[in-house]
């Protein structure tokens, strides 16, 4: 099926019905998972689906449907629905399409795609998540169980075509390989894990690598205890740094600001981190997880410095909730299909600064690296911070004892100010990344 052709056909369909602006948005992708427990496959799917996403605007009115069947009088129902369900909202003089002018023709390859991920044997997927876990379990005796090995992968096509005449499509794969072992002794049971997942199948970590990290994380928490409540620097590894991440990508999107939703509103221009930390948002990157080269709402995706040395210097925009604004958008509209444009990150990192995460846990006298969060108490309007943590207890700059059944808590306008070090271990393994980060004091409960 020729999917732009139908995308044109439908366009012209919806100026006919009165569609002052449209978008079409078909996805077709096939998605594999394993997943293999204790040695033996315990889930194998396959599946292969194609959707169809509709925006139609009527005047200052839209509406957003979706479909799975592509078949002539499904598309004219949706499309009928549609324009009477745009009639019927209310009006909204920021809805509609993005300006003409700000389509561009311009593709670039950003080597999202890797025929490999397809083609590659059932077998040897098979074999992968295998392997892995096998790698795991043979690692130490402790390891007595396991939650099992996950291998899956997605390739998708996406074509998007719009009244104002842009019609843009690529290609892209995705990989991961994931594996929970669990580790026991006479003090109880610990569960921990490791994966990749990267968009070629060539750039991911080695089954065995991925095993026995995995196991080394599961047998360093074993013997876990509480902390007496106090004050401490917290020490966020990567992982949870990139986690922290996300939460600040939340306080900078566009809808939050407007709503007046977010501790970061209004303060563009502000200096609201230590000036050692840069935040970087960029679409472009070849061969990343979170690149494209267009927005879900078709305009071309770029680079925003979201903080720099400190300073909030941009928030991350569609064109809805930049109009509120009175702002361009950034190119950051993400977009499920059957849903009007949202807010969303696409690589999103922090700067990595100069000091190796050795240098960082032997600056601690006494404090927690953090390894592992539980539960989202994230107040983003104020900014108050509480998590349930996990992580190893730091005595005299050296990992001494495995903690749990703990809460750090803090607030973020305070923990930007109070990044004290920031790592030279960025590695990108998903679309937010972040190195090591040491905040200089949180709260840690416990005991």
């Amino acid at each position: 099926m020729d999917y732009r052709e139908l995308a044109h056909d439908l366009l012209k369909q919806a100026a006919s019905k009165g569609a002052s602006g449209a978008e079409v948005i078909i996805v077709e992708d096939e998605a594999f998972s394993v997943q293999v427990r204790m040695r033996a496959i315990d889930t194998l799917k396959n599946a292969k689906e194609k959707r169809l996403g509709l925006r139609l605007c009527v005047g200052q009115r839209s509406a957003t449907t979706a479909t799975s069947d592509f078949s002539a009088e499904s598309l004219r129902k949706l499309l009928d629905d549609t324009v009477a369900m745009a009639q019927a909202t209310a009006e909204d003089p920021y809805s509609g399409l993005p300006e003409p002018e700000l389509f561009t023709s311009e593709m670039p390859d950003l080597e999202l795609w890797d025929p490999e991920v397809a083609q590659f044997p059932i077998q040897e997927r098979i074999a992968r998540a295998t392997t892995a876990e096998s790698a795991a379990l043979d690692f130490d005796p402790r390891i007595t169980n396991s939650e099992g090995a996950d291998y899956s992968h997605q390739d998708a096509r996406v074509v998007f075509a719009n009244s104002y005449g842009f019609t843009g499509e690529y290609r892209g794969s995705s990989v991961v390989l994931s594996v929970s072992p669990i580790a026991g002794d006479d003090g109880g049971m610990q569960r921990d894990g490791w994966y990749s997942y990267q968009r070629r199948l060539r750039n991911l970590e080695s089954p065995e690598a991925i095993g026995r990290m995995a196991a080394r994380r599961a047998l360093r928490r074993l013997g876990a205890r509480k902390v007496a409540t106090q004050q401490v620097p917290v020490i966020f590894d990567p992982d949870m740094a990139a986690s922290l991440l996300r939460s600040i990508c939340s306080a900078v999107s566009g809808s939050a600001i407007y709503r007046s939703a977010s501790f970061l509103t209004g303060r563009l221009g502000e200096q609201v981190a230590t000036p050692d930390l840069t935040v970087v948002d960029d679409g472009r990157m070849v061969g990343h997880l979170g690149s494209r080269p267009f927005d879900g709402e078709g305009l071309p995706t770029r680079q925003t410095v979201v903080i720099q040395n400190g300073v909030l210097a941009s928030y991350l925009l569609d064109t809805y909730t930049g109009r509120k604004l009175g702002m361009p958008s950034t190119g950051n509209a993400s977009r499920s299909l059957g849903q009007p444009p949202t807010v969303g990150p696409t690589n999103c990192s922090i700067a990595p600064g100069r000091y190796s995460p050795d240098e960082i846990i032997r600056s601690v006298d006494q404090g927690l690296y953090l390894t592992e969060m539980i539960g989202f108490g994230v107040n983003l309007v104020n900014g108050d911070y509480s998590r349930g943590a996990v992580g190893l207890w730091i005595e005299k700059g050296e990992l001494a004892h495995p903690v749990e059944e703990i809460t750090i808590a803090g607030n973020l306008k305070d923990m930007l100010q109070q990044i004290e070090m920031i790592g030279n271990d960025l590695e990108w393994r998903g679309s937010i990344a972040a190195p090591t980060l040491k905040i200089a004091r949180m709260t840690v409960a416990g005991n």
